[in-house]
């Protein structure tokens, strides 16, 4: 029986664009630490919503990969953050 292996495409190191690159650094990095590195953003300069968790404001760094927005949802941040990576 085969051993099972992580989901390889979604390990794979993809790279950001210059946007993202400002947040996450411009090393190819696997979409999992892209995650990380943009939620550790976050926290750290209290972007989540005080009031609805699931809403980040974007600040100066996160607009353009927001696609201008001053606020999206976790699940809206997901789909914009992915228009820039490339493999």
């Amino acid at each position: 029986m085969a051993k099972k292996t992580a989901n390889s495409k979604f390990m794979a190191p993809v790279n950001p664009s210059e946007a993202l690159a400002e947040i996450v650094g411009a090393k190819p990095l696997p979409r999992t630490e892209v995650t990380k590195k943009l939620w550790a953003y976050i926290k750290k300069n209290n972007l989540q919503d005080k009031k609805d968790k699931r809403c980040i404001n974007a600040d100066d760094k996160l607009k353009p990969i927001f696609g201008k927005k001053a606020q999206v949802t976790m699940f809206e941040m997901t789909k914009l953050v992915s228009k820039h990576l490339s493999a």
